[in-house]
């Protein structure tokens, strides 16, 4: 099994959730969260006065799924989130050891 975690633009979050959900992916975990990258923010002008902005904000989708569901689900979030503009996101795949279902007790894949 494996955790995805996808930093993208707040407003591709719904259509990368229902792609997501079309190729058959129900769970994911959702935060709104800020930060920033290569781009380093921006400035704006705000009454007259200019300000900087250092962290801009962004969504985060957590998936675990099973290994072979990894590529397609990657694969598809790439395809929704990409504006093809600077602070499209990041994708990271991390390996989860266990999942426990904490009402059933199922472990592993069943959890999921």
């Amino acid at each position: 099994m494996k955790k995805i975690e996808a930093v993208i633009k707040p407003f591709k979050l719904d259509d990368v959730r229902e792609a997501l959900t079309e190729i058959g992916i129900t769970g994911m975990t959702v935060s709104e969260v800020k930060g920033f990258g290569r781009q380093r923010g921006h400035t704006e002008i705000y009454r007259g006065a200019e300000y900087a902005v250092d962290f801009l904000p962004k969504v985060k989708i957590e998936l675990v799924l099973p290994d072979e569901q990894v590529e397609r689900a990657v694969e598809t979030i790439i395809e929704i989130a990409r504006s093809g503009k600077i602070g499209d996101g990041k994708i990271f795949i991390l390996p989860v050891e266990e999942v426990i279902r904490i009402r059933t007790g199922e472990t592993a894949e069943a959890a999921v």
